[in-house]
């Protein structure tokens, strides 16, 4: 990777992905893009390029590419799986017809494409348990639709065209810099900012879920050491099954508790947000990425609650 163009470097990944890179890569090489109407901010402004990326409009994307001479796109234009429930067009616009060109621009100019999967990309006939990598794929969701046809577009478009595409399914994403926003794990977010400013924490998803989740230090190693990785050894390639940790709300709460003993939570379980949840795995399999570009996560559910308390300590009080 010489120069990195990050589509939708403000949203939920993309922000912390965005300074990753520009520390690994250096500031001059990885371009903000973003649309209008979630500009970027602060230091993702003010720490190197930044230009108006919009997936779903070829002609400037192309432009963007030229002018920057990208060779490697991160593109994370997508709508959370509960926000793309009340906007399923909208949803695919962005996260299929958005990739398309994506894609198409990227064959015209020699790119390599991340684009993440998600564990919603699995459902309710999926093996909830180990999900393999392989494994049966048909998802109750617009958000799992979409991301089960980015694998398949995605593998098409380095078949027929070599384009070198490569991907992960992202278990829940934890982050203490990037509030909730719309997903179906923001809970797991949620009671963390509950715990450190002292309030009872409202719980949408029933005791007992199990999902697989992972902390942003993490998720951030895994989509940049994916595309770092050496392309003879991939077997695969979109997408790899990558995961840190699982837990069920009362596992966390419990976890929290250790550190705030007052801290209480309840449970009024969203009927949406649940059945999503509901569909998902309760642990994935990801013996593939380990083996394939050696995948292995630092933080378990200790580890990351500890920093997790730590950083929104100093961050909220």
């Amino acid at each position: 990777m010489k120069n990195i163009l990050i589509i939708g470097s403000t949203g939920q990944i993309g922000s912390e992905l965005t300074m990753e890179l520009r520390k690994r890569y250096g500031n001059e090489h990885v371009v903000a893009g973003y649309i209008i109407g979630a500009e970027p901010k602060g230091e993702l402004l003010e720490s190197g390029p930044s230009t108006v990326t919009d997936v779903t409009d070829p002609q400037g994307l192309a432009k963007v590419v030229k002018e920057y001479d990208i060779d490697t796109i991160y593109n994370l234009a997508a709508l959370l799986s509960v926000v793309a429930e009340g906007k399923p067009r909208l949803a695919w616009k962005i996260g299929i017809d958005g990739l398309w060109n994506v894609l198409e621009v990227a064959r015209e100019h020699n790119c390599a494409v991340f684009t993440p999967s998600s564990i919603g990309s699995f459902g309710l006939s999926t093996p909830h348990t180990m999900t393999p990598q392989d494994t049966v794929q048909r998802p109750g969701t617009i958000y799992g639709v979409s991301k089960v046809t980015t694998e398949l577009l995605s593998d098409y478009y380095f078949k027929k065209y070599g384009v070198d595409t490569r991907s992960v399914r992202f278990p829940g994403i934890i982050s203490y810099i990037t509030p909730p926003g719309g997903g179906t794990t923001d809970y797991a977010v949620d009671i963390y900012y509950h715990a450190v400013r002292g309030e009872q924490f409202t719980c949408p998803i029933k005791e007992g879920t199990l999902m697989d989740m992972m902390y942003m230090p993490d998720a951030l190693n895994a989509a940049i050491t994916l595309m770092e990785a050496d392309p003879s050894r991939l077997i695969h390639r979109n997408g790899f099954n990558v995961a840190a940790m699982s837990f069920a709300p009362e596992t966390v709460f419990a976890e929290i508790k250790k550190h705030k003993p007052d801290f209480q939570m309840i449970y009024d379980v969203d009927p949406l947000k649940q059945g999503i949840a509901d569909s998902w795995p309760d642990c994935m399999d990801d013996s593939c990425a380990r083996n394939e570009w050696d995948w292995r996560p630092q933080f378990d559910l200790s580890g990351m609650t500890v920093d997790m308390l730590e950083k929104l300590s100093k961050k909220l009080l």
